[in-house]
């Protein structure tokens, strides 16, 4: 099992579809059960072992990096997209120098899950193996994703190879946000703007890609409606723990 203490959270996002939430406040710093988003993801990423996060700003940036400045841990630093928005690729692309030669962490800031068992993070070290990955992904079943309204992602084989859907047909497992990823997965020139997706096809295609299906519960914060289908899963959760 690999050591991970570097980590990214994508925080950079409009929220558009967030609105009107978020016309006054970054999609980041929108509370699900009284916590922040982007708070819930880095306390998980400090219970994993993490040391470090890089937080990608843009939209209401201030905002996130003021709120994170009061954090004990983990250490933030800050990769702002100041011009424009650089999409996931470019986020992790120009945030590599702070991130470090080793494999790394990468999460999403709209997103919510819970484990049952290991934690997800965990299991992604645990599974991680240099010599035949250069992306870990971590999928959730499309049928009990909340929030989630698309066609799913990925299939994988018992070996967890993933193959991505094509544009015309539905897949069975979305990919939840949470991944690591190796620094040389990025070698070779790009624009600076582009999405991870065009890496993980490339790891696809020399079969460097795999996953890892999440045990637990997973919750994509994209609309309010999306939230306020989480915050119900949640209190009935509890109540039911109670």
């Amino acid at each position: 099992m690999i050591i991970v203490e570097n980590a990214m959270v994508l925080a950079a996002g409009l929220g558009l579809r967030m609105r009107p939430i978020t016309d006054k406040i970054p999609k980041p710093l929108v509370e699900l059960g009284g916590v922040p988003l982007i708070d819930r993801a880095l306390d998980l990423l400090v219970e994993s072992g993490v040391k470090k996060a890089v937080v990608n700003l843009h939209y209401l940036g201030g905002m996130i990096e003021a709120h994170l400045k009061r954090r004990k841990a983990p250490k933030i630093e800050f990769s702002k997209e100041e011009d424009q928005l650089l999409d996931t690729g470019g986020a992790v692309s120009q945030a590599l120098p702070m991130l470090g030669e080793d494999p790394f962490f990468v999460v999403n800031a709209d997103i919510a899950w819970t484990d049952s068992g290991v934690p997800a993070l965990n299991r992604l070290r645990e599974a991680w193996d240099d010599r035949s990955m250069d992306a870990l992904l971590m999928l959730h079943p499309v049928s009990s994703a909340t929030g989630y309204d698309g066609n799913g992602d990925y299939n994988i084989t018992e070996a967890g190879q993933l193959s991505r859907r094509s544009a015309q047909r539905t897949a069975p497992y979305v990919f939840t946000g949470l991944q690591i990823l190796h620094p040389g997965l990025f070698r070779g020139s790009r624009p600076k703007k582009f999405p991870m997706t065009e890496l993980y096809d490339q790891a696809q295609y020399k079969d460097r890609l795999k996953g890892l299906i999440h045990v637990g519960d997973w919750h994509h914060i994209g609309t309010p409606a999306g939230l306020t289908a989480a915050e119900r899963y949640l209190a009935g959760s509890q109540t039911n723990y109670v």
